[in-house]
């Protein structure tokens, strides 16, 4: 009985902190991702960044097939060759294959620059649209769905208002 008198003291005290805690501060949520899915600013850089890593992928597949046909001509003159000219050609065939691989790691530092770049603004518009709202609708704090460790128990969810503030359908 004791024990029972114990956990529910505990558990007033607790729904009591809550209430007086919400009662204080106003939470809304929004699921942050969403919102930037929904930007026409985001359509735009997804084409960009998919048009530049065909290129890149496109030149990759030509060099590698330009590997492959100087790797398979050397394999059949390697017996007419000297060992001289074989080594030579072994030294071309990995300078190729190094070139091939640090055309690779440039092409992929670009693609995140450039993610960088194109994304940056975009999530900055949608901070700035989300703290506007919150702000507009009297919100002390806006808590983001989309991080996956919040747990959203009460509250609005702006995300309609948001988009509307930035005309998205």
């Amino acid at each position: 009985m004791k024990h029972l008198k114990t956990i529910l003291l505990a558990t007033a005290l607790c729904i009591g902190m809550v209430s007086f805690v919400g009662a204080q501060s106003k939470i809304a949520h929004i699921n942050s991702q969403e919102l930037i899915k929904a930007m026409p600013e985001m359509a735009a850089a997804q084409t960009q960044l998919e048009t530049l890593s065909k290129t890149y992928q496109t030149e990759l597949k030509t060099l590698g097939e330009e590997f492959q046909k100087k790797v398979t001509q050397y394999d059949a003159e390697a017996a007419t060759k000297t060992q001289e000219e074989n080594a030579k050609r072994a030294q071309e065939v990995q300078a190729m294959q190094q070139n091939i691989r640090e055309y690779q790691a440039k092409a992929q530092q670009d693609l995140q620059k450039k993610e960088i770049d194109l994304l940056q603004p975009i999530q900055l518009k949608a901070r700035e649209a989300v703290l506007k709202v919150a702000k507009t609708q009297g919100y002390d704090y806006v808590l983001d769905e989309s991080q996956g460790s919040t747990i959203v128990i009460a509250g609005k969810n702006i995300l309609a208002d948001v988009k509307k503030s930035l005309n998205i359908q």
